[in-house]
């Protein structure tokens, strides 16, 4: 944790980790999560500048997550033919949009909460909400419970963690461990709630 604490230890960190949070909506590849568990558990050890704050970390994590997904569903909604065309050629990204799009109409926004845990699954929800031109209210709502829970629980992770193992590397690895589990997890819930729903 050495190597990060001028960064982690200054306000900037806030900005480093919405940035992050905001642009991994379009590069699903970023650290977002592990940089937010990082900063956690930097908190927990935090005794002297208490920087950075675990419910502002919180907060700017999931404000960030919904600012990213109302970005991604604007540019989806204005992409018009050009980004129709493009989920067209693929089969399972019109399956998705179809299955999203039938989940929000029930009012079905769990879907939209175990995406955003799930590999790209936000990237999916917040596009392909926007392609399918779904309501605002219909989706964001849900999209700011879904950043609430994500944020929380990386938090969370983070900084019991660090109480639990010490603000360690070991500590950071668990944790991370522990939000890619729970990927995994929605991931394959996110896959088996269509086959769930034709059968019903």
């Amino acid at each position: 944790m050495e190597s990060f604490g001028s960064l982690i230890g200054s306000p900037w960190i806030y900005a480093v980790v919405a940035l992050s949070v905001l642009l991994d909506v379009f590069l699903p590849v970023l650290p977002s999560g592990v940089l937010v568990i990082t900063a956690a558990t930097a908190a927990a050890a935090s005794t002297a500048t208490g920087v950075p704050d675990i419910m502002a970390l919180v907060l700017c994590a999931a404000t960030a997550s919904v600012l990213g997904d109302l970005v991604a569903y604007r540019l989806a909604w204005r992409g018009g033919a050009r980004f129709d065309r493009a989920i067209a050629r693929s089969r399972r990204l019109t399956g998705a949009q179809e299955r999203l799009g039938a989940a929000l109409a029930r009012g079905g926004g769990a879907l939209v909460i175990l995406a955003r845990f799930a590999p790209a699954g936000r990237s999916l929800v917040s596009l392909g909400a926007g392609a399918a031109r779904r309501r605002a209210r219909e989706f964001l709502p849900w999209s700011a419970l879904a950043g609430l829970f994500w944020a929380g629980y990386s938090v969370a992770l983070g900084y019991f963690g660090a109480h639990w193992l010490g603000a360690t590397w070991l500590a950071t690895a668990v944790s991370v461990g522990a939000l890619f589990a729970a990927g995994a997890g929605a991931g394959y819930l996110v896959r088996r709630r269509p086959r769930a729903t034709e059968a019903s």
